[in-house]
């Protein structure tokens, strides 16, 4: 049997390029910090603190719009100010810093067992991959799809406009099906905010939560035991 624990006091950030959503231990409900072009990573580090107030935490988990290596996002950001490769998000803190991909740490949120694929229905399409509770996260999002377009073009916020609800509806339910087929996951979660947007779910695939980004920062810190 495997037990599972947290440690104690967690800050939790989700970066996006509108908003920064903070939930600070005891809270119950995150809170939106605006961000766009102007934020850097020393801004949102200041405008987090001055959020949560006198909060305590040991540690910081952080979902990163962009790629993440090593524990370190790998490119600047699209929708912010440049400054996050290389930032030491640990001084800033004072504390241990945890950082991936954004949709990664929604797909740890949502996870439930097995062979599980997340795809992130926003701005862009996000995606992650964790199988048998190895996260592994994908960059899916510029791989050609047709037409000289990539699934993103099609299936994020672009193809969304241009192509209108109904026919989106049905280009996300051909792209969930040929990577579910692909990659031979259990089941798909579908996240993002234009998941709302669907009127039928693909066969295997429920939606994600709000709040699963959340879970899957706390998830970031957990351990076992045998």
């Amino acid at each position: 049997m495997r037990l599972f624990y947290f440690p104690m006091n967690i800050l939790v950030i989700d970066v996006g390029g509108t908003n920064v959503k903070v939930m600070a231990p005891g809270q119950n409900e995150p809170v939106k910090i605006p961000s766009g072009t102007q934020m850097t990573p020393s801004l949102m580090v200041s405008e987090v603190k001055k959020t949560i107030g006198a909060a305590k935490y040991a540690g910081v988990s952080i979902g990163y719009p962009g790629p993440v290596i090593n524990g370190q996002p790998a490119l600047e950001p699209h929708n912010l100010a440049p400054g996050w490769v290389g930032f030491d998000y640990a001084k800033a803190f004072s504390c241990p810093v945890k950082i991936v991909n954004d949709a990664a740490m929604q797909a740890l949120g949502s996870y439930e067992g097995g062979r599980m694929l997340f795809l992130g229905l926003g701005t862009g399409l996000g995606s992650a991959l964790i199988i048998d509770g190895v996260l592994a996260p994908l960059e899916l999002a510029h791989l050609p799809y047709k037409k000289d377009r990539t699934f993103e073009d099609y299936a994020g916020l672009r193809g969304l406009d241009r192509l209108g609800k109904k026919h989106w509806r049905e280009i996300v339910l051909d792209i969930v099906a040929r990577l579910k087929a692909a990659l031979v996951v259990d089941y798909v979660v579908l996240g993002g905010g234009n998941a709302k947007y669907l009127k039928e779910l693909p066969r295997d695939a429920r939606l994600g939560e709000n709040t699963n980004a959340f879970r899957g920062g706390l998830r970031l810190w957990e351990k076992t035991k045998s």
